[in-house]
């Protein structure tokens, strides 16, 4: 299909009012002026939302989803991308502890409240995101709205340093029951990422298993940024990326594409067959 670009700014209560520059990218389809699609959120890296970003998007988009892309550091600067320089990435390293864990919990409500408004979108929502924004997109899990999340190389969930003390509180949260029961999570790593190491994956696994969270966890041969298409300083592996975007498009089509109506638990157990 092809896609529509736009945005909109949403003014922020924590912010006193700055608003949030969430830009959408949405199925053009002529001629079918009341069409209506599901909807993702799809977190940015520390560099907010970059050309590799708007792409990976986009593609998204392309497959008959409206597509909103927030810019996380709208209480430190403008909603123009970050360079994938070593300014740059201190700059990005540095917003993401100084911004308090009740922006990115507001950030992501904004967004979703967005995609619900718009008279293109079905309501039915998921996330996904890298780096600091598949950790974004872990914390969106724990709204209800949200029915599916996938996440890229979520930095921080492990060592509970996301925010503003760089004490967040996302595993903590699992643990008390808060994604027990919601949507369906899915968690990519790359078993060479050094931001986190097989410890930090083996806690996020254990964790998420223990509190019965629906997950699928894939850990693949790649290191850290492995989806990005530019800059990615060697990192990037165009065919792994295209095989999980197809893992992922299939969570997204089973579970925001199609409307099963509400789910009945019935309580049946798998049956040991050969």
């Amino acid at each position: 299909m092809l896609i529509a670009k736009t945005f909109h700014d949403v003014p922020s209560k924590l912010d006193n009012g700055r608003p949030i520059r969430i830009f959408v990218l949405s199925p053009d389809v002529p001629n079918y002026p009341q069409a209506k699609f599901p909807g993702v959120v799809c977190f940015s890296e520390i560099y907010q939302v970059t050309g590799p970003v708007e792409r990976f998007a986009g593609q998204i988009a392309s497959q008959g989803y409206v597509v909103a892309c927030p810019s996380s550091y709208h209480e430190f600067q403008g909603p123009e991308a970050i360079p994938y320089d070593n300014e740059g990435t201190d700059r990005g390293n540095r917003y993401k502890i100084e911004k308090d864990i009740a922006g990115y919990n507001e950030d992501a409500m904004l967004s979703v409240d967005l995609l619900v408004s718009l008279p293109n979108c079905n309501g039915r929502i998921a996330s996904t995101g890298m780096c600091l924004g598949g950790h974004l997109s872990f914390r969106a899990a724990f709204d209800p709205r949200v029915l599916s999340s996938v996440c890229f190389f979520a930095t921080d969930v492990h060592s509970a340093t996301l925010g503003k003390g760089k004490n967040d509180d996302s595993l903590a949260r699992v643990r008390k029951g808060d994604m027990t029961g919601k949507g369906e999570l899915v968690m990519i790593f790359g078993k060479q990422d050094t931001h986190v190491p097989r410890e930090g994956r083996d806690l996020i696994r254990k964790t998420l298993e223990d509190a019965d969270v629906r997950c699928s966890f894939l850990e693949v041969q790649a290191q850290h940024a492995f989806i990005r298409d530019e800059a990615s300083k060697g990192r990037w592996d165009a065919a792994l990326t295209r095989s999980m975007f197809t893992f992922m498009m299939e969570v997204f089509d089973r579970t925001i594409g199609r409307d099963f109506g509400p789910k009945v638990d019935q309580g049946e157990k798998v049956e040991h067959v050969c």
